[in-house]
């Protein structure tokens, strides 16, 4: 099971407000993508703003039952 898909969009930054999300992103192991949506989330979060958790998806190798079809 996936993910459902994200909306993508255009965006115009400033190139040092883009360099510094950029370095934050690194700082803390992320996407510039991900950094961007967490920092949004944050700031919503600040305002009041009620989001739902997100939908993760799934990460890692699936189980070996579910590869061979055999079962331990």
């Amino acid at each position: 099971m996936s993910a459902p898909p994200k909306k993508a969009f255009p965006l115009r930054l400033d190139p040092a407000l883009y360099a510094a999300v950029e370095r934050a992103a690194a700082a803390d192991l992320r996407s510039v993508n991900a950094e961007f949506e967490c920092l949004l989330r944050e700031a919503l979060a600040r305002r009041g703003v009620k989001l739902e958790a997100p939908v993760r998806a799934k990460r890692g190798r699936p189980a070996k039952a579910a590869i061979d079809g055999e079962q331990e």
